[in-house]
């Protein structure tokens, strides 16, 4: 069933592909997933400056300084990534990357206050969104 003729949803719903979801990205779609992406890492990892400083965080490091459940929290926003990056058809090994930088992330985030300062400084999901970018020049696809 697709939802994306439907009047109801308007032009809201208009980026998202709710019918035939299986098919393969054609370069438009594959440039608008990564500016998504793009996007929902800065969000994720520098959205914010703290004040009177340089320093860059996002919702991410916010969440994280939740115990436990903030950190499972942030670590699922980050795989949303990883999924996304499979859906683009990145291989196996852009993915194992990626997938490591999330872990890493999300061990050493763990850690009280060292991996809070962590995790503000080394931005996975900015690495992971520049890894795509990387992969997509160079095998021709911009």
């Amino acid at each position: 069933m697709s939802y994306t003729n439907n009047a109801a949803f308007g032009r809201g719903f208009a980026g998202f592909r709710f019918a035939n979801a299986r098919r393969p990205y054609d370069p438009a779609e594959r440039r608008a997933a990564l500016d998504r992406l793009d996007i929902l890492a800065t969000a994720l990892d520098t959205a914010f400056i703290l004040p009177g400083t340089n320093v860059r965080f996002g919702v991410e490091s916010m969440l994280r300084l939740v115990p436990g459940i903030g950190d499972a929290i942030a670590s699922l926003l980050s795989c949303y990534l990883l999924h996304e990056a499979s859906r683009l058809g990145v291989p196996r090994l852009v993915l194992a990357r990626m997938a490591a930088n999330v872990a890493l992330e999300g061990l050493i985030g763990a850690v009280p206050l060292a991996g809070d300062a962590f995790d503000v400084f080394f931005r996975a999901n900015r690495r992971n969104v520049a890894l795509l970018r990387a992969h997509f020049a160079r095998t021709g696809y911009r």
